[in-house]
């Protein structure tokens, strides 16, 4: 009877430290425009184990939810860098920078002036 008592108080242990199936967080990324969003969202939603992600221009922060069983927010960082935005855990490639549509030049000072000027 012990022997199960112990089992028992170690599975439900070892649940306790299971990985969270909808974890949440926030990345900040640059961009400049609802262009920039669309990309971002895409990006991350593509990268598998995403359930949720929505970009806010204003604050330039991603809201994801994730399934920590299948990705990593170092994935998801990865998958908005492969398509031209930095994170604030990696930077984007000049090469993938330089796919992004040209008023989406969000490093560029005179680009974000012009979307500051519509907003």
């Amino acid at each position: 009877m012990k022997k199960v008592l112990v089992v028992l108080v170690l599975l439900m242990g070892a649940t306790s430290f299971a990985q969270n199936k909808n974890a949440k967080a926030v990345i900040s990324v640059d961009g400049v425009c609802m262009m920039c969003k669309d990309r971002i969202e895409k990006a991350s939603i593509k990268t598998k184990g995403v359930k949720s992600a929505v970009w806010s221009l204003e604050t330039k922060e991603l809201r994801v939810i994730y399934n920590e069983e299948k990705t990593t927010l170092a994935a998801i960082n990865a998958s908005v860098a492969a398509v031209g935005h930095d994170t604030e855990q990696i930077k984007a490639t000049a090469q993938a920078y330089a796919s992004v549509h040209p008023c989406c030049k969000y490093r560029d000072g005179n680009v974000q002036e012009d979307h500051n000027k519509d907003n």
